[in-house]
């Protein structure tokens, strides 16, 4: 062979291994692991990113749904996946604060273990009734509450030590009553047993309820928010009753493994940022009782740091303790 057809088979080589290496990110399907059941709060703005980025990346977005323990079998396999930008997580205030704060044995660090990417969206907490409670308001409520035993009125939240059980417990106390925590596998699961009157009361944030309460299937009582909800004009805030040590929003967010590469984290986040600006994007979330929002990974690492710390003095204060029941 001539030197000449050696030089050219040679880059042809070249060229064929550096393009099976140097694939441009993304170049296969992406996995958004969410911790909770379909049909909740988190798993309904995870769809809504995913549709939005799929188009972006010309790659598609799948949702995969990993419920149980208050979220943080979802955030665990996040947390060991590969840090490539395949495996992304949904972040909550539940899986990255609330349930480490409650057990941190639970088999992941919120920080050390994750690369922030951005904040998606911040959204109200609401507590709503089962319809059938003899009581149109808070003021109702909390005399039917004290006529049952100790006890006797349960509330539902998406999981053990997740916030809205943090949420539930801190209520309880302010209104000193005891009542009694019934976790699920997701908000999905919960709504619907409170609706078939399997409950009293359910402690969630605004998308998983918000068409419970419009269809008139679920009463809402109060919404954690910094003002009264254009969408529910009615219903008053937990600081206007009180309560507003109980009157903190939530916020999701999207993560991936730690130490992924710079790249792909600048990409992600910039992709966050062109589709939480995209109007049908914002419509989407705004339908759900939340605000859109995008962050730099720097602005979510530090709010995942400061909720990890606000909600550790809750559980210290409250003396909860970690317990796997029902999650």
């Amino acid at each position: 062979m001539s030197l000449i057809k050696r030089f050219a088979a040679a880059c042809l080589l070249a060229g064929v291994a550096v393009g099976s290496v140097a694939q441009p990110y993304p170049s296969k399907p992406i996995r958004l692991v969410v911790g909770f059941a379909p049909g909740g709060a988190t798993d309904i703005l995870a769809r809504v990113w995913a549709d939005a980025a799929s188009r972006e990346l010309g790659q598609t977005v799948v949702v995969e749904n990993r419920a149980g323990a208050g979220g943080a079998v979802g955030a665990l396999a996040v947390a060991k996946a590969p840090a490539d930008g395949y495996t992304l997580g949904l972040a909550t205030v539940g899986t990255h604060a609330a349930n480490v704060a409650c057990n941190p044995k639970g088999g992941y660090d919120p920080v050390q273990d994750f690369t922030p990417i951005s904040n998606l969206a911040r959204t109200p907490n609401v507590l709503v009734m089962n319809v059938d409670v003899p009581a149109s308001n808070f003021a109702e409520l909390k005399a039917y509450i004290a006529k049952q035993p100790p006890g006797g009125v349960r509330y539902a939240t998406g999981g053990t030590c997740g916030v809205h059980h943090l949420t539930g417990a801190m209520f309880s106390s302010l209104i000193g009553a005891q009542l009694t925590h019934v976790p699920y596998r997701g908000s999905g699961p919960a709504l619907t047993d409170l609706i078939g009157g399997q409950l009293e009361l359910f402690f969630d944030s605004m998308p998983g309820s918000i068409q419970a309460i419009q269809s008139k299937r679920a009463r809402p009582v109060a919404v954690a928010w910094n003002k009264r909800l254009d969408s529910l004009p009615d219903v008053p805030t937990y600081a206007e009753l009180g309560l507003g040590a109980i009157n903190d929003s939530v916020w999701y967010g999207l993560v991936a493994p730690a130490n992924l590469p710079a790249d792909i984290q600048a990409k992600l986040n910039q992709v966050t940022r062109k589709v939480m600006a995209q109007p049908d994007v914002q419509a989407r979330v705004a339908q759900t009782g939340s605000e859109p929002v995008s962050t730099t990974p720097q602005e979510f690492g530090a709010e995942i740091k400061k909720a990890l710390e606000r909600l550790k003095a809750v559980v210290q204060s409250q003396g909860i303790k970690f317990d796997t029941s029902g999650s």
